[in-house]
């Protein structure tokens, strides 16, 4: 009977399992074994190329790729900076929504979600737009104030990109922060305000961090899709290519060589280094957090 049951149990866990395996486990398999070969041209390369098994050269080839590395250099100082400041804006707009009623709460909750809803690229198309020095507001706002923005400039395009992430994010990362909080036991905070406490100082010592949990969960995810940003970029190049090249992002590079190159195996190889750059980051995110709460 209980063995009945188990199994019945299993079995709704079934259509998971099947989008797992044909949508994440195989696909990874594929893209390794993808990665193992190289294409090698007949001849003068008028007869075609065959596949011929290349063990780790490709991954040698990864390695030394200087307009990869560098994307992968480029992209994570940028996420050392816009993550914490996405996670401190999102922690403090928790906080701020923790000391309000719950019916309150729950209407700023609301509108501070609704970014998150809309999808990447149409943000990404609505903050270009906004930052065009012809049809957006944000150039002739700036000249009122004697300020000359090009948003567009290479001094101003990694800015002009996190802002709109953090604009994106915010939403998604307080609501987490914003659960969380929920589940701090709230005699903690009257105790704490008998003995003088100010709101501050239980924010600082019961609130903050009773959440670390949930910042390291939002930190995490953060760091996984910032190595992973392409929509951003990709749109930027559009309307800036001479500031955005195609070899921008890690991502980039892979669409290119996948797509405009015909370079599968290689793609599928700087595609498997990749998802060991974010597991290895994500590792030591993990570590590092996880000691100092403990």
């Amino acid at each position: 009977m209980i063995r009945s049951l188990r199994w019945k149990g299993a079995a709704f866990t079934l259509p998971f399992q099947l989008g797992f395996l044909f949508l994440f486990l195989l696909p990874i398999g594929y893209a390794v074994y993808q990665s193992l070969y190289r294409d090698q041209q007949s001849g003068l390369g008028l007869g075609g190329s065959t596949e011929k098994f290349s063990g780790l050269d490709n991954y040698q080839q990864g390695l030394t790729d200087s307009a990869f590395m560098g994307s992968v250099l480029r992209v994570t100082l940028f996420a050392c900076v816009q993550i914490p400041l996405m996670l401190l804006i999102s922690l403090m707009l928790a906080l701020l929504l923790d000391v309000l009623s719950s019916k309150v709460a729950g209407r700023f909750r609301i509108m501070l979600l609704v970014p998150y809803m809309i999808p990447g690229v149409v943000a990404a198309i609505v903050w270009l737009n906004l930052y065009s020095p012809d049809v957006g507001p944000l150039t002739p706002l700036g000249k009122v104030f004697g300020l000359d923005l090009n948003f567009f400039a290479p001094s101003m395009v990694w800015p002009s990109i996190g802002n709109l992430l953090t604009w994106h994010g915010i939403g998604y990362n307080m609501i987490i922060i914003y659960s969380a909080l929920q589940g701090v036991p709230r005699d903690l905070f009257e105790a704490a305000r008998l003995d003088g406490a100010s709101e501050l100082r239980v924010a600082l010592s019961i609130k903050i961090p009773y959440v670390r949990g949930a910042l390291v969960l939002t930190g995490m995810l953060s760091i996984i899709q910032m190595l992973q940003i392409f929509n951003e970029p990709a749109l930027f190049r559009n309307v800036t290519p001479q500031t955005v090249s195609d070899s921008f992002t890690p991502i980039m590079i892979i669409y290119n060589q996948a797509f405009n190159a015909g370079n599968y195996h290689y793609a599928a190889t700087l595609s498997v280094l990749l998802a060991l750059i974010l597991g290895l980051a994500s590792f030591l995110f993990y570590r590092i957090t996880s000691k100092e709460t403990d």
